[in-house]
């Protein structure tokens, strides 16, 4: 996982003053919600589906059970417009969903809710490699496999924007070579000549189209982050917690 780049994170905030989650935030001082701040509340449940998922299952849930509550909790959060009761000075949506679900499942827990499957939601494939990786957590707390499955989430949603981009430029084999060395912390320790030969490129396309790609990389990675915190000046410390996070894994 290229998780080195975090720190070299670019500033671009003044391209993105409306986020999805200050999308949301305004949604909840209004007396209905919008189309754009539904979808917007919508992208941000389908990254965090499976941090929330992981969280449940570390807490002692089934699978099944922790895909009930799971699904539950989000179509729950759009059905009783729970994120307008997001405290506006703690504007971290990561932080806010993770409280909502624990209040979500002490009540559910509480007055003996059957939880159905579905909700509007669509599942997140869950295979046994997420099993996998849940089990070998062991020495984690539920709160910090939350964290850790949420800057994953956001690596990968990073990485897979960038991936379309690259396809729709016509480079996505070309991304395709060089994404497992996004994250590399010296250039020297490329095998430049060894891909050239195996791309059939020239080792200097490689050069240059490397240091372009973990630049947009790093750009796309900061948007994410972004649109899940209320202000410009929390990027920096989500951003640096990310890579907290990544580095502790």
């Amino acid at each position: 996982m290229p998780f080195p780049l975090c720190r070299e994170a670019e500033s671009r905030d003044e391209l993105f003053v409306s986020t999805r989650w200050t999308m949301v935030l305004e949604a909840g001082d209004s007396a209905a919600t919008s189309a754009h701040a539904l979808s917007a509340l919508s992208e941000l449940c389908q990254i965090y589906w499976r941090p929330l998922y992981v969280f449940l299952r570390k807490k002692g849930y089934g699978r099944e059970d922790a895909q009930d509550l799971t699904q539950g909790f989000f179509a729950h959060l759009i059905a009783t417009r729970g994120y307008a009761h997001a405290d506006r000075d703690r504007g971290r949506f990561r932080a806010f969903l993770l409280a909502a679900l624990k209040h979500f499942i002490a009540d559910a827990r509480d007055r003996q809710h059957a939880l159905k499957r579905g909700g509007g939601m669509i599942l997140e494939k869950l295979d046994d490699k997420t099993e996998a990786q849940i089990a070998r957590a062991a020495k984690w707390q539920a709160d910090e496999v939350y964290d850790r499955e949420w800057a994953a989430s956001l690596v990968r949603q990073a990485l897979h924007r960038l991936a379309k981009e690259s396809a729709l430029a016509g480079k996505g084999e070309l991304f395709g070579y060089l994404v497992p060395y996004l994250g590399a912390p010296e250039e020297s320790a490329i095998p430049f000549e060894e891909m050239a030969l195996r791309s059939h490129r020239a080792v200097t396309t490689l050069r240059h189209e490397l240091p372009r790609l973990r630049a947009r990389y790093r750009a796309i990675l900061r948007q994410e982050v972004r649109g899940t915190v209320r202000e410009v000046a929390e990027v920096d410390e989500e951003l640096r917690y990310l890579c907290h996070v990544l580095a502790a894994a």
